[in-house]
C-alpha cells in the first residue's frame, strides 16, 4: 500500500491532520540529513533539501504557519527561516518540553494543533504532547513507537515535504495550493 493509501486509510490521522494549525520541525536530521560538514576554519554547513522547503511554502501559501523547535544553534538555520517565512524558530532549545511550551506561547496555539516532525530521542517530550507527531523514515527505532506517522522519505530528503502534503490533503487544501503553484503545461 502506497504512503497516500496508507494515509486515506488511516481515519484516526486524517483526523489528527484535520487539526493542525501550526507544523513544527526539527532540524538535524529533519529538514537536514543529520550531517554535519565543517570547512578548514572550523565552520559548520548544512545541507537543506529543497523539496522539503517547497512542501513548507505551500503550507505557508495557504494560511497555515510553520516553527522550528532545535536543540543547536546555527546561522544556517536563520538564513533558511528567513528564505522561508517561517516565523517561529526556537534555536538552543536542549530541552524541548521547556522550548515547546515557548512555542505555544508565541504561536498562540494548544499541543493539540501542532504537527512535529522529530528523528530523535531529545523530541519524545515534544512527539508525546502534539496532536500529530511524526518522524522521517530513518528516524530512531524509539521514536518510530511513538509516532502518529512514519514518514516514507529520510530525514533531509522529503520527508518534511511529505508530511506538508499529509496535512494540505486531510485539511482539503492540496487544490489551493496546486492552485498557488500551479504545474507548468500539460504533459498528455
Amino acid at each position: 500500500m502506497s504512503g497516500h493509501d496508507r494515509i486515506a486509510a488511516d481515519e484516526e490521522l486524517v483526523r489528527r491532520a484535520q487539526g493542525v494549525k501550526l507544523l513544527a520541525l526539527d532540524v538535524d536530521g529533519v529538514l537536514t540529513d543529520g550531517g554535519l560538514y565543517y570547512g578548514p576554519d572550523g565552520e559548520a554547513f548544512k545541507r537543506f533539501d529543497v523539496k522539503d522547503g517547497h512542501g513548507i511554502v505551500l503550507w505557508r501559501d495557504v494560511g497555515f504557519a510553520s516553527a522550528i523547535l532545535t536543540a543547536r544553534s546555527s546561522s544556517m538555520v536563520e538564513v533558511r527561516a528567513r528564505e522561508l517565512k517561517i516565523p517561529f524558530v526556537l534555536q538552543g532549545e536542549r530541552d524541548k518540553a521547556k522550548g515547546f511550551e515557548k512555542l505555544l506561547a508565541l504561536a498562540g496555539v494548544g499541543p493539540e494543533e501542532v504537527a512535529y516532525i522529530g528523528d530523535d530521542v531529545n523530541d519524545l517530550p515534544v512527539l508525546s504532547r502534539v496532536g500529530l507527531a511524526a518522524t522521517p523514515a530513518d528516524g530512531r527505532p524509539e521514536v518510530k513507537r511513538w509516532v502518529h506517522y512514519v514518514c516514507e522519505r529520510p530525514g533531509g530528503h522529503g520527508a518534511v515535504r511529505e508530511l506538508c502534503e499529509l496535512l494540505l490533503k486531510a485539511k482539503g487544501a492540496w487544490d489551493q495550493a496546486l492552485a498557488i503553484h500551479p504545474p507548468v503545461g500539460d504533459r498528455r
